[in-house]
């Protein structure tokens, strides 16, 4: 418990510290915004991808999916890798980044305003960002908190409160750049951490080859392959047509999410652009391939503990069962991994979603003059608001992380 702990509070110390060092940046709109639009490919790439692979996907999707298709459930993480990752970068990274400059807009609805000369469209893009995020948000919390409860036994209000300051804390001191720094950070733990664990949890199976044989002897239950054994380790899995819309919409989301795009409005040049496509598509291989890899072993670890009174599996307790027969050392590296996974898409939802409200609702509408400080304080204020909202509504979660996030995805 002891390593645990420290471990924590190592981690809580670096993420202020960034936001603390991060505070020059943070003087002006375009600062604190986008990082003076000075970001470089590194720290660009791993804020997209930290962004797009959270909780969400380790705790409630790895386990779902992985459940249901077996094995199969990897090619979920090669269709994030290529198409929610590659073809974005190739086809929306260097025109998102040469028109939001060329039209200065700080974020997608002032992009939408600008490009198509309409301020009414600007209006309802920002209040459609900020209600639907929301949901988001407080599904990161639900995942992370499932884990905290599985190593510390904390209760799942301490975990949100807990997770929701420290994300607050930074975000405000230092604006995008702290935000791409900590991601940073936290993609090097998640790339060490998803390694370690497949490892720890096949060894724990015998091996790779004996966790396949012991797979490929269970009967599937999917209706399509009724009674089959092998489904679950086949090429396509036991269910190939719902997978494949799994692929797509796990996969395409990610084009409209405006706190996805909102990395191209950041970095620096178009160069920076092809070195962050390659960067972005390996680290999504690595996390989403290896979140979705190990969540395909599911069916090996059925137990009581993972269904509920009603007799139904419980998909999001899966993943922390599998991971709960862990060595100390090796909990605390899973718990450090899906807390930056978690922070990461956090921090980029609090800040999206306050910039949208102040520049492209607030200012110029509600509130006729705003300079450059006061746009800044009112984005600082409205993290806390935001955090405060997707708290509440995180204290109060619906059964299933997938569905809490389907809500803002479907928008």
């Amino acid at each position: 418990m002891t390593v645990k702990i420290l471990m924590l509070i190592v981690f809580f110390g670096v993420m202020i510290g960034v936001g603390i060092y991060s505070r020059k940046s943070t003087t002006s709109v375009d600062g604190f915004v986008l990082g003076g639009r000075s970001v470089g490919p590194w720290l660009t790439a791993f804020a997209y991808g930290t962004s797009y692979f959270s909780a969400v996907v380790f705790v409630g999707y790895a386990g779902q999916f992985g459940w249901k298709y077996g094995l199969a459930s990897t090619w979920i993480g090669i269709g994030n890798a290529i198409i929610g990752s590659l073809l974005a970068w190739v086809i929306l990274g260097r025109r998102t980044r040469v028109m939001s400059q060329h039209l200065q807009s700080k974020t997608m609805p002032d992009f939408f305003g600008e490009r198509f000369k309409s301020k009414s469209l600007k209006i309802t893009a920002s209040i459609i960002s900020f209600v639907f995020l929301v949901p988001y948000t407080a599904s990161v919390y639900n995942g992370l908190s499932r884990l905290f409860g599985m190593a510390f036994n904390i209760p799942y209000t301490y975990c949100v409160l807990m997770m929701a300051v420290i994300t607050g804390v930074y975000v405000i001191l230092g604006g995008y750049m702290a935000t791409a720094i900590n991601d940073f950070i936290q993609g090097i733990i998640m790339l060490f951490g998803i390694v370690v664990v497949i490892l720890s949890v096949l060894n724990g199976q015998g091996g790779f080859i004996e966790a396949i044989k012991t797979m490929a002897e269970i009967p599937s239950d999917v209706p399509l392959t009724l009674g089959q054994q092998g489904a679950f380790t086949s090429f396509f899995g036991p269910d190939p047509l719902n997978l494949l819309g799994v692929v797509i919409l796990t996969s395409l989301g990610t084009w409209g999410l405006p706190q996805m795009v909102h990395k191209f409005y950041a970095i620096k040049d178009e160069k920076a652009v092809q070195t962050g496509t390659i960067i972005s598509t390996l680290f999504a291989v690595v996390i989403s391939g290896g979140c979705y890899f190990l969540g395909g072993f599911s069916r090996l670890f059925d137990n009581p503990e993972i269904y509920n009174e009603a007799g139904a599996v419980v998909y999001d307790s899966i993943i922390p069962f599998m991971l709960s027969k862990l060595p100390d050392i090796l909990i605390g590296i899973v718990v450090v991994l899906v807390l930056s996974a978690s922070m990461s898409t956090l921090s980029s939802l609090v800040l999206t979603s306050s910039s949208t409200l102040t520049l492209d609702f607030l200012k110029d509408n509600i509130i006729k003059k705003m300079d450059e400080k006061k746009q800044v304080w009112i984005m600082q204020v409205l993290i806390i608001f935001f955090i405060v909202l997707s708290v509440v509504i995180a204290l109060d979660p619906p059964t299933f992380i997938a569905q809490l996030m389907g809500i803002s995805w479907g928008a």
